[in-house]
């Protein structure tokens, strides 16, 4: 013989106190997974609309996570990418922001000629990720007098040193070489840097709003359970 005893009443004050001072955490802490989730798929999107992307392009969002208090968590830019990184023309479409090395050819180059964007050239030198390598920049910018140093800029007595070097140099208005930045050495000339009168546009490329509200909403529901099901077991 046996006999079967209840304990109905030790269950519901457990699972009162669960609604009432611990679902505001569960809620918040799922909320954060779902973030997290929200936050690769934004990658993803990253990684399927661009070659090799650079790790400053897949780290440009993050995530503001949720307490119990606000029960809100967002996936958001790092506030470290300021209003001109290039990944906002690729989300929105229109004319690029202008880049750094735009803007220090135009504060100190010395210049007689209009410069609103600068693009590469065929002769210029491009890493793995599509960009104007970093060596490159640095001696045509040494070569061109436009370093933020000025003792990092080529002068004359390192120019006749160094004459086998190629020599980096900007035709002045009304050349018949076309504007930007141009290299000679041994094989002749080559064009690295093209100016232009006017900025690049871009039509939109990606939707990371979309792709992080796809997936959101696929899974929210599941972490909510998996948060609570784990605090009642």
């Amino acid at each position: 013989m046996f006999s079967v005893t209840h304990n109905i009443r030790q269950f519901e004050k457990a699972f009162h106190d669960l609604t009432r001072d611990e679902t505001p955490r569960l809620v918040a802490m799922a909320l954060n997974d779902t973030a997290y989730d929200g936050l690769d798929a934004v990658r993803v999107e990253m990684v399927s609309n661009f070659s090799s992307p650079v790790r400053w392009t897949l780290n440009a969002f993050m995530v503001w996570r949720a307490d119990a208090r606000t029960l809100q968590a967002k996936v958001m830019e790092r506030p470290s990418v300021g209003s001109r990184h290039y990944l906002k023309v690729q989300m929105m479409g229109g004319a690029r922001p202008r880049t750094g090395i735009e803007g220090a050819l135009i504060s100190r180059l010395k210049y007689g000629g209009h410069i609103t964007a600068v693009t590469p050239a065929g002769g210029a030198k491009l890493d793995g990720s599509g960009n104007w390598s970093s060596g490159q920049r640095n001696q045509v910018m040494s070569g061109i007098k436009a370093q933020r140093d000025t003792t990092a800029n080529t002068t004359e007595r390192s120019r006749k040193r160094n004459a086998k070097r190629a020599q980096y140099f900007v035709p002045k208005p009304g050349s018949k070489l076309s504007p930007g930045v141009w290299q000679r050495d041994g094989d002749g000339l080559s064009k690295i840097l093209h100016f232009t009168k006017s900025r690049p546009t871009y039509s939109k490329r990606v939707d990371f709003h979309a792709a992080a509200e796809r997936k959101t909403l696929m899974v929210y529901e599941r972490h909510l359970a998996l948060r609570l099901s784990a605090a009642l077991r």
